[in-house]
């Protein structure tokens, strides 16, 4: 009886050290831009954060290459529309590799094993009694694939448009598949009620429960106007709508429906679907409400971040605002890219990129602040401790202090993280490295060679803070943190946040090395 108590304790304690974080599915209309890069690096932040604090990893990103949209976009280029979905979704893919994601899975929709976990589902809900025949009429917006109602729609200058994203609109009038989505609006709002969490940020969840309390019709979730899409399981003249396919993707990884697969077991439900608050209703409404009907159990999180604005509009390919990711990696390098999306800009909230705040930002954060801090650090122990991490130390109070700072803080740190409290954690990483530099400054440990013991340990000290935040820093811009580790020889695969919580673990007497300058300082005109 014990054994199977700690049987069950054992893989309780397993599970909860899985870890499934998804990026929207992008729609490949045309090529990444800002929006697309700041939501992957966002996922990537938290898929390395888990992984060095001991969690088992599922990261997943892909291309959601069904539509009408996509059937036009490839129409207007004269290319085929398979032809032209492998070209868009490579870039994505190539986006991948430029932003250093740590992806474990890059699904297509266009792949088999997309196609037949869809279609399964498809399947499950008609069984269960959740799919009808029938005719709709009304708004549909071609660029954002949504149907919308009366109330959703405005007329501007003599042409109707979705209120919501200012897309255009047309009347719809077709034979469709109907989703029994008004019959989950009690359900949903219960859903809601009793897993609090269960969309963030507040804002979002509020707005979701506003949506749904106005009332729920039944989904047209098919089309017959065009043929670019999954197929309806018996019924070749219809394609399944572009959402109910899109959204099965983060099963289909899971190797759906074989819900026995280790995969599936592990990581569903999912512990965060990382989204723009753009499609919030897709993910917190249709998609809770497909998977309750096909008696799916509900991913744990959904999370609306805000958007990459250029002035004071999101970005997108229609207004033609779109800022480049790649042209600024380029310019400026990949690693001050990650760290000004995810310190400038508020998660969860919009952010209005500029360049001259991304130069600001390299140039006191990243230059000043901690590339100085591991250059002064190293050339002094160069110097004074014959190139060596200090051998005889002795922590006084105000060592302990700041060392005892970022201990103190882990669980505070994983608890936030857990919570998308991302500006905790880089307010915590400035602010430390702050306090080392004043440490550092405030020691003099240049007025000590006479007491090589205190010496050493304020460099001891020092090099221990650097290779502490180094970690902190390493899910931010993994590159440069890495590289600040080269001083110590740590290799990626020896990160461990656990470590964290020890003050000795710089192996006293080994070889430190120089490193070249982290971070470039931006040399400025005047304007």
């Amino acid at each position: 009886m014990k054994s199977h108590y700690l049987l069950n304790l054992m893989m309780k304690y397993l599970m909860d050290k899985n870890f499934y974080i998804t990026t929207p599915i992008y729609y490949p209309s045309a090529k990444p831009h800002m929006g697309h890069a700041y939501s992957s690096i966002i996922a990537d932040f938290f898929a390395r954060f888990k992984r060095i604090d001991g969690f088992n990893v599922n990261f997943l990103t892909g291309t959601d290459e069904h539509g009408l949209k996509i059937q036009k976009a490839a129409e207007q280029k004269n290319v085929e529309t398979l032809k032209f979905c492998n070209d868009i979704s490579k870039t994505f893919r190539d986006l991948s590799k430029i932003l250093n994601l740590t992806n474990t899975d890059f699904i297509r929709t266009t792949e088999e094993r997309h196609k037949s976990s869809v279609q399964y589902l498809w399947k499950e809900l008609e069984k269960n009694g959740e799919i009808y025949l029938s005719k709709y009429s009304g708004w549909y917006s071609v660029s954002d694939e949504a149907f919308y109602s009366y109330d959703e729609v405005e007329e501007i200058n003599g042409k109707k448009q979705a209120i919501i994203s200012k897309s255009s609109v047309e009347w719809m009038d077709e034979e469709s598949y109907f989703f029994r989505l008004s019959k989950w609006e009690k359900p949903l709002l219960d859903y809601y009620n009793n897993n609090p969490n269960f969309i963030s940020p507040p804002s979002r969840k509020n707005e979701v429960i506003s949506f749904v309390k106005s009332g729920l019709k039944d989904l047209s979730i098919s089309r017959k106007s065009f043929s670019w899409g999954i197929q309806v399981p018996n019924d070749k003249d219809h394609v399944i709508y572009v959402w109910l396919d899109a959204l099965a993707n983060y099963i289909s990884a899971l190797n759906y429906p074989d819900t026995n697969n280790d995969l599936f077991k592990n990581f569903w439900p999912a512990s965060i679907h990382l989204i723009g608050k753009d499609i919030l209703r897709f993910h917190a409404v249709y998609w809770p409400a497909f998977l309750l009907a096909a008696k799916i159990k509900l991913p744990k999180k959904i999370y609306g971040h805000g958007w990459i604005l250029s002035g004071d509009e999101k970005m997108s390919k229609s207004k033609g605002n779109i800022l480049d990711p790649i042209e600024i990696i380029n310019k400026y390098g990949l690693d001050p890219l990650r760290y000004y999306l995810i310190k400038e800009v508020s998660f969860g909230n919009d952010g209005n990129i500029s360049q001259k705040r991304l130069e600001d930002c390299i140039n006191s954060d990243l230059a000043n602040n901690f590339g100085n801090l591991c250059q002064r650090v190293v050339a002094f122990a160069q110097k004074n401790c014959g190139g060596k991490v200090p051998n005889k130390i002795d922590f006084k109070e105000e060592d302990l202090k700041i060392l005892d700072n970022i201990k103190s803080n882990l669980n505070s740190i994983r608890e936030k993280i857990d919570n998308q409290d991302i500006n905790y954690y880089i307010d915590f990483i400035v602010n430390t490295l702050f306090e080392t530099n004043k440490y550092f400054n405030d020691q003099e440990p240049w007025k000590k060679k006479d007491d090589i013991i205190r010496l050493n340990t304020i460099v001891y000290t020092t090099l221990e803070i650097v290779r502490k935040i180094s970690y902190l820093l390493y899910p931010i811009i993994p590159q440069s943190s890495l590289k600040a580790l080269m001083i110590f020889n740590i290799k990626e695969s020896e990160l461990k946040f656990s470590t964290l919580e020890n003050h000795n673990y710089l192996k006293k007497n080994s070889d430190l090395n120089k490193i070249d300058i982290l971070f470039k300082k931006i040399e400025k005109t005047n304007d």
